[in-house]
């Protein structure tokens, strides 16, 4: 199993914290915000670390060289922001037949259960596992996906932003997919909206085709720095002076 961490985005939304920087690399809690995914990568069940960026490249790579924690680092250029999905195609070579964590570069999380996440993967079979919180208040759904599932929390259908959410469950960027997920890109359909190929969309190709997903609560609590409250919000949650 490889790690791939998504970093390529601008963060325009992010305002001044993201002119002249990576939105990766703003600091939360004494670190950068990459570095928590970099963290969750350390598990023994990774053999490296596949960093993709984009804007403001050359920061992360000078700053993080070519190793972390022991683990060798790749970079592969997405030179073209055209979402998720297509940062994972363009991940195809380094990632070279391995199963695929994926991380996103502007996430963090309360309570983190990646390791236990792995396993979980490996001893079910599946072929994707979803990383999931539990919110109470459903109006944060809104900004990543949701999923209706049965009661072995395997999924039967994923939802990209949805107006309405029917549970509490809130998806997050942290998946472990099997590296058959790339026999499903090209019939991912474009989103009409976006016009780019969403991860939900994506892993209900890998539903619809009769393959195993399930989701599983990866921590307690989770941000996507996306806008300044976001930042705001990460940055109370992880105190510089609790580190």
């Amino acid at each position: 199993m490889k790690a791939l961490i998504l970093a390529g985005g601008r963060g325009k939304r992010l305002q001044e914290f993201s002119e002249e920087k990576n939105k990766c690399m703003v600091q939360i809690g004494g670190k950068t915000a990459i570095n928590y995914s970099l963290d969750f990568a350390l598990q023994d069940a990774i053999e490296e670390i596949v960093i993709i960026v984009g804007y403001k490249a050359e920061e992360i790579i000078n700053h993080y060289g070519i190793s972390y924690g022991g683990k060798k680092i790749t970079y592969v250029i997405q030179n073209e922001q055209k979402g998720l999905v297509h940062a994972i195609e363009c991940a195809r070579k380094a990632i070279d037949g391995h199963d695929i964590m994926l991380l996103l570069g502007d996430e963090v999380h309360v309570d983190p259960r990646h390791n236990q996440m792995i396993k979980s993967f490996i001893d079910n079979d599946v072929f994707v596992i979803c990383g999931m919180v539990e919110v109470e208040e459903r109006s944060f759904i809104k900004n990543t996906y949701s999923a209706i599932f049965e009661e072995d929390d395997k999924i039967i259908r994923l939802l990209e932003k949805p107006n309405n959410p029917t549970n509490n469950m809130m998806g997050t960027g942290s998946c472990i997919l099997k590296n058959g997920i790339y026999d499903y890109i090209d019939m991912t359909p474009v989103h009409y909206l976006r016009n780019e190929k969403e991860l939900p969309d994506l892993i209900q190709c890998v539903i619809d085709d009769g393959n195993l997903v399930k989701l599983f609560i990866v921590s307690k609590h989770y941000v996507n720095i996306n806008m300044v409250q976001d930042l705001n919000m990460a940055k109370d949650l992880f105190p510089k002076r609790d580190l």
